[in-house]
């Protein structure tokens, strides 16, 4: 690599190696540094592209009088250094401060939220946020599958009425939360794309978890995506056609504005030519173009149904939110790692993004050669121009409907792992600006009085954790993970308090199926693991499974749930799959058809769950251990 190349990679925070979690060293190569600058906006194809990039960078860099952000304590004063000149703050409420600033700027107590200091043509984003987040109190909830909701003798997808139902059940058997997977809008009703973390657009709702009478498909423990998202949506399309005139969805319609209209113009455009705007008319894959705005004007009913779907999601969220409302934390919502390249979010925001290049994850023992998700990564020098909205929008339209919100590989927050599209070019990490995504979600949740989740799994950057406690928002520690130096399963006590604890999460074997291997069974049928990986994991789990059987004294969810209960974690989630006694993981990372993710069924209908002796088991367990 160029020495060039090198300084390039060092300005735009591409990292020039990483170590995975089997100790093995990658370099980054010069294939893969090029890609990355380029998916970035630096221009690297070529040693001058690449010096011209880097010339451009360190001017920029030179000519600013002002760091691109700040983050301050909210409430207290602040300062910084700076040129000499005259200041301006623009408070995100709309009030202003200026000064004078020889050398120093001293600002004065800004309130909580998002500003921008002004400096002659130079800007500054202001992030003013408590220092850290509150603990919760100890408690505990239960995490579920949304689509799965309805059984195998009922047929059809979970719906926001299930979930209304089961989190009042919970409610009342003294649950702190009900968890559910990610509800952002997808491409309903493409039958394709269900993943509910590959979502079209994360600060919308997906319309295909809105109920429909009626609605039935083939009575089997799997979901027919096809048959239940076509019967869905004709429900839906009759009644957008013959609804009563409503004063609250035209005050909605207000209220979106050229947003909503925005989002809308995208659905209804997919009506026509098809889910993924790359493969549309060339003169409609620009937002802001003519043509756009040409259709949008000739087909307002379109529009006014895409932004009806949205009202009426927000409604149901809103009456299962109801349902939850005497639980602590009530719903517990997931918000996903990234989107769909080829979705509404990258549609509307393409400053926003990265092109040419997949959020994926490194080699590990189940996947020799990493992971590639197929999620479009969020460009670090777009989410400082944005002012971090994206990510702040997404957090806070989540805490509209719930107290406690998980963030889905939070490790993003620190370093994202970039895999270029071009075939053999390995990926690399690409460094987030840290200090600043964590002072928005304590903005965000301090607005709410809200509690985040950040799942900290995987390959861990160094001091993650630490940053993580620091701001008060609770990492995850997963029982069947959590070893001392040993390779002995921890005690309770040895457990932090700033955590979420369970067994697994919706990415991992359940209870029963680690128990009997089937996750390592699944991906040798795939063919995903090589045969050494496959014998060191089975030996590895017959070791596990009888050191926590000693540990728990049984091998059965009440052993587990008793455990859990013990944790001197603040928070516990039980999954559903684990209280039910339930074989087979809902997904399986890194496979896409290879195994049904996201369509097992529950074997317990709704209106069931209240009567469920094993649900008041765990009830009563937690209760007993003071949760």
């Amino acid at each position: 690599m160029t020495p060039d190349l090198q300084q390039l990679c060092a300005l735009a925070g591409v990292r020039l190696g990483y170590r995975d979690q089997m100790d093995e060293w990658h370099e980054t190569s010069d294939a893969t540094a090029r890609a990355i600058l380029t998916a970035m906006g630096h221009a690297a194809r070529t040693d001058a592209e690449a010096e011209d990039s880097l010339a451009a960078l360190r001017a920029r860099d030179a000519a600013r009088v002002l760091p691109p952000y700040l983050i301050v304590p909210a409430g207290e004063p602040a300062s910084l250094t700076a040129g000499n000149g005259e200041w301006r703050v623009e408070t995100e409420a709309g009030g202003g401060h200026a000064g004078l600033a020889s050398g120093t700027v001293d600002l004065p107590p800004l309130p909580l939220g998002v500003h921008r200091l002004g400096m002659g043509e130079d800007e500054c984003i202001v992030l003013a946020a408590p220092r850290a987040l509150p603990l919760p109190p100890r408690a505990w909830g239960v995490t579920l599958p949304l689509y799965g909701l309805k059984p195998p003798g009922t047929g059809g997808l979970g719906d926001f009425d299930d979930l209304r139902i089961v989190a009042g059940t919970l409610a009342r058997h003294g649950a702190a939360f009900a968890g559910i997977n990610p509800i952002h809008a997808g491409f309903f009703p493409d039958a394709q794309e269900y993943s509910p973390y590959a979502p079209s657009h994360r600060r919308r709702f997906n319309a295909a978890y809105l109920p429909a009478p009626g609605e039935r498909d083939a009575d089997g423990s799997l979901i027919d995506y096809p048959r239940v998202f076509r019967a869905r949506w004709e429900a839906l399309t009759v009644a957008f056609a013959t609804r009563d005139p409503d004063p609250a969805f035209d005050a909605f319609l207000a209220h979106g504005g050229p947003r909503l209209r925005a989002f809308a113009t995208h659905q209804a455009l997919s009506e026509v030519h098809g889910p993924f705007w790359p493969e549309w008319p060339e003169a409609y894959r620009d937002c802001a173009s003519e043509e756009v705005a040409r259709f949008a004007a000739e087909n307002t009913d379109s529009l006014h149904f895409h932004a009806w779907l949205q009202y009426r999601a927000e409604q149901a969220l809103e009456g299962a939110a109801s349902a939850a409302a005497d639980m602590a934390f009530g719903l517990y919502l997931d918000i996903a790692v990234g989107t769909h390249p080829h979705g509404a979010e990258t549609w509307l925001e393409p400053d926003n993004f990265a092109r040419g290049v997949s959020l994926g994850a490194p080699p590990d023992a189940f996947a020799k050669d990493g992971q590639v998700w197929g999620l479009a990564p969020l460009n670090p020098e777009g989410l400082i121009r944005s002012a971090f909205q994206p990510v702040a929008e997404m957090l806070r339209q989540q805490f509209r409907f719930s107290k406690l919100v998980r963030i889905d590989h939070i490790l993003g927050f620190d370093r994202a792992f970039w895999v270029p599209e071009e075939e053999g070019v390995a990926g690399a990490y690409v460094a987030m600006p840290k200090d600043a995504l964590l002072a928005v979600a304590r903005i965000e949740a301090a607005r709410a009085g809200g509690t985040i989740i950040g799942e900290d799994l995987g390959n861990i950057p160094e001091g993650l954790h630490e940053d993580l406690e620091a701001s008060g928002i609770l990492g995850c520690r997963v029982v069947m993970f959590e070893l001392d130096h040993d390779g002995r399963p921890r005690m309770p006590d040895d457990y932090p308090e700033h955590v979420l604890a369970s067994f697994g999460t919706h990415d991992l074997p359940t209870f029963r199926g680690w128990l009997e291997g089937r996750d390592i069974d699944a991906r040798s049928e795939i063919g995903t693991t090589t045969a050494e990986a496959e014998a060191d994991v089975r030996a590895q789990r017959v070791e596990g499974t009888a050191r926590l059987d000693r540990l728990l004294g049984g091998a059965d969810a009440e052993a587990l749930e008793q455990f859990l209960a013990e944790v001197n974690a603040r928070l516990v989630a039980l999954q559903i799959e684990d209280i039910l006694d339930i074989k087979d993981q809902p997904n399986l990372p890194g496979t896409v058809t290879e195994y049904p993710n996201w369509r097992r069924r529950l074997p317990l209908a709704p209106e069931d769950w209240a009567g469920d002796e094993r649900l008041a088991r765990a009830a009563r367990i937690m209760r007993e251990a003071g949760r």
